[in-house]
């Protein structure tokens, strides 16, 4: 049965009043008894509708400079009464008490409190007491009353009020009971993480709104959500909706330009950069970017930390991509880069990211620091024989930010702030380097004077051995295995340079 409930009486207490004004006529315009607090009572007033302040149905005043006002018997009575218990009719009879039918209450706004850095007190003072109760009784007792906790169903409830005469049926107020739930949860997951920041509890607790139907998961035979506001960190300015795919690839991309102060441009296939170089412009770097493997280059996704001019963009729309992503673009390029519907051209918007990282593993979640640790030439002591010169050392820089974000075990080879090629998760630290090298002279680049970075020690000095012979001329390693002294020995043999950085970078 749909159990229809006609509404007689509505509380109404909240701190937005977008769209709220449509509602307040509707009730108005069937009669129900509006019961308010402060700012909202003031709100329907001034709208020329008869309101009764919660102080007259309680005979007590607002207390503790507003932090109590509705927390009274006569409030969570009419809520939580039962329709068709006795017990509960006879007991709101003697004490006079009104069955409250609808109840349109939200939240202080904690977490836009402590995102603008305000000052402990003033966020302890948005953690709500009355409006989480009053959405608590007020779902918990769905079969009678109506909760609506979000101006985002206004609508919904205007368009009931208007259509069915002021009645709701069990499966809506179910329905909104639902989402009050998740706003109290998610709430409450807020405050919780909030104080959880010092000497932490060892609890994931994570509630992450809005979410996204993706067109499918890794492969079209999985189902695919992304949970999160895109909206906050692109704007999307042509093309399709992003896929799973594209969002793994996009989230490596962003993650790895960030390492960049230099006009720089990488190019990503399955979360690894097959081409990336810093130059003076972003033209130049774009023409040296795709240089590195025009073959993966093709359906990639492309990221710059720098503006795309017309010139630019005329280049890269000579190759079919997936995703183009900076910070600017000039108008004419915007033309350029979506005369084809499919490209997806996202606007990056300066916003910081989260400074953890989890996933779903086995029957449970893991959780980790993001590694935002970088060593540049200051951090790189020299361990042979033979100094790295200052492009050497440039070039090591340049070659230790693309290790880290490239898929374990790894092998990356750079040349004059480009990349040469790179061996990419391979179960043998040899194999990575052998790769390496076959794609770099597959592409016709002189591997003489290029350097070699890897994402872990070299328990063996094969791996050495075979970068000299190739040519390399200086190699960085973390550093860390026992037999460290074999491979500087054999990089002293062959007169080349290795610095050790203390640091390792796996990417699993």
């Amino acid at each position: 049965m749909s159990q229809p409930v006609k509404i007689k009486n509505a509380l109404i207490s909240v701190y937005y009043k977008d769209n709220l004004e449509p509602i307040i006529h509707e009730l108005n315009r069937l009669n129900v008894q509006i019961y308010s607090t402060g700012g909202t009572e003031t709100f329907i007033r001034n709208l020329g509708v008869s309101v009764v302040p919660v102080e007259d149905l309680t005979s007590y005043p607002s207390i503790l400079g507003g932090r109590v006002k509705t927390l009274h018997p006569k409030i969570f009575g009419g809520i939580l009464t039962r329709r068709e218990h006795e017990g509960d009719q006879q007991q709101i009879a003697e004490y006079e008490i009104p069955e409250i039918d609808l109840v349109i209450v939200d939240l202080y706004p904690f977490e836009e409190t402590v995102a603008s850095g305000a000052a402990e007190e003033d966020v302890v003072e948005k953690i709500d007491i009355g409006g989480i109760s009053l959405i608590r009784a007020a779902a918990k007792n769905f079969k009678d009353v109506t909760i609506m906790a979000s101006k985002n169903d206004y609508n919904e409830l205007e368009n009931i009020l208007k259509t069915q005469n002021g009645e709701t049926t069990l499966a809506q107020r179910k329905a909104f009971a639902r989402k009050a739930f998740h706003i109290s949860s998610h709430y409450d997951s807020a405050i919780f993480n909030y104080f959880n920041r010092e000497e932490p509890l060892q609890i994931f607790k994570q509630s992450i709104e809005p979410a996204q139907t993706l067109r499918y998961g890794e492969n079209p035979h999985q189902q695919g959500i992304f949970y999160g506001d895109l909206n906050q960190l692109f704007d999307k300015l042509g093309g399709k909706e992003l896929s799973y795919n594209n969002l793994v690839d996009v989230d490596a991309a962003v993650a790895l330009i960030d390492e960049f102060e230099e006009p720089t441009v990488a190019i990503l296939k399955h979360t690894n950069a097959c081409g990336i170089a810093s130059k003076n412009s972003i033209s130049e770097a774009w023409e040296a970017a795709l240089a590195c493997d025009p073959v993966s280059a093709f359906g990639g996704v492309i990221i710059t930390n720098g503006e795309v001019d017309a010139a630019t963009a005329t280049e890269i729309s000579k190759l079919f991509f997936e995703v183009l992503i900076a910070p600017a673009y000039q108008e004419d390029a915007v033309k350029i880069l979506t005369s084809k519907k499919n490209r997806i051209i996202l606007l990056r918007k300066p916003i910081g990211l989260p400074s953890k990282l989890f996933k779903t593993l086995l029957n449970g979640v893991i959780e980790q620091d993001k590694d935002l640790v970088i060593e540049g030439p200051q951090q790189m002591q020299t361990v042979t024989e033979v100094k790295p010169t200052e492009q050497e050392l440039k070039d090591l820089f340049f070659a230790n930010k693309v290790v880290k974000h490239t898929k374990s075990n790894t092998i990356v080879l750079a040349k004059n702030s480009m990349l040469i090629a790179s061996g990419v998760g391979q179960t043998s630290r040899v194999d990575a380097l052998k790769q390496a090298i076959v794609k770099a002279e597959t592409f016709g680049f002189d591997l003489q004077s290029s350097v070699m970075a890897s994402d872990a020690f070299f328990p063996f000095p094969d791996c050495v051995e075979i970068a000299a012979d190739a040519g390399i001329s200086a190699i960085l390693q973390p550093g860390g295995s026992i037999k460290d002294q074999d491979s500087i020995q054999m990089a002293n043999q062959k007169h080349i340079a290795m610095v050790t950085t203390g640091v390792r970078h796996f990417k699993h």
